[in-house]
């Protein structure tokens, strides 16, 4: 009797050791913030620019170039397959696609599912917690765990008809993995190399994205810009 009762005292201890470890979702956004530049920093983008190259192993290689304007909540993105541009673009409730068919493009509408991917970009580009509560997102510390022989801070943010679940380096605060179901469809995305823009914050310039219907890793090559001049040319339909 006395092994059980020293048993079960052991394993309360436990279960509340881990329960005392597990951070609240917003002080591990926080520790992100401060981690990368500081919330200030990340307060102030209005826009940014990302140029980033894709290579995949049993693919041709692309690149594309994205622009967006958080305020108008407006997204372009060119992708340049063989030496051919496919540009999407997203403003305000309207949203297309830019389909090179011989010396001209043809334009369709996207669809309002499409639309709606696309704006998750606008953030999913720089951290998809930012602004979640405004979002109508709900953020879930899922506790800690082991990530590649790190420990990790893993949480989950859901919001209507998506869920990321986010794991954060515990020692520095840095995100390192990132899960997004969308669509029946999930993504894993692989955050390193994180470099300092011009602009004070830090953000992964190495990614590595795989996905459930592909299971073919790709490897992305980014490079930011925080609050550039976004040209209104890019988003004239």
């Amino acid at each position: 009797m006395k092994k059980i009762l020293s048993i079960t005292i052991a394993l309360m201890a436990i279960h509340m050791l881990t329960f005392a470890q597990k951070l609240p979702a917003d002080s591990i956004f926080s520790n992100y913030y401060k981690a990368t530049g500081g919330a200030a920093l990340w307060n102030g983008i209005k826009s940014y620019n990302l140029a980033r190259s894709y290579a995949a192993a049993s693919a041709a290689p692309y690149t594309s170039s994205i622009a967006v304007s958080v305020p108008d909540q407006s997204i372009y993105k060119s992708k340049t397959i063989m030496k051919r541009s496919f540009v999407y673009t997203v403003k305000g409730s309207e949203g297309w696609i830019k389909v090179p068919i011989g010396n001209k493009m043809d334009v369709k509408d996207l669809s309002q599912a499409e639309q709606t991917n696309m704006k998750y970009e606008i953030y999913d580009n720089l951290a998809p917690f930012i602004d979640y509560k405004k979002r109508g997102f709900i953020a879930t510390t899922v506790g800690t765990e082991t990530l590649n022989g790190v420990q990790v801070n893993q949480v989950e943010l859901q919001g209507t008809g998506i869920k990321y679940n986010l794991y954060f380096d515990a020692k520095s605060g840095l995100l390192v993995r990132q899960k997004s179901t969308l669509a029946g469809v999930e993504t894993t995305t692989d955050l390193s190399n994180y470099t300092k823009s011009a602009y004070g914050i830090l953000l992964p310039s190495k990614l590595v994205e795989v996905n459930s219907v592909d299971k073919k890793p790709v490897t992305i090559t980014s490079t930011a810009t925080i609050n550039p001049t976004v040209s209104p040319e890019l988003f004239k339909r």
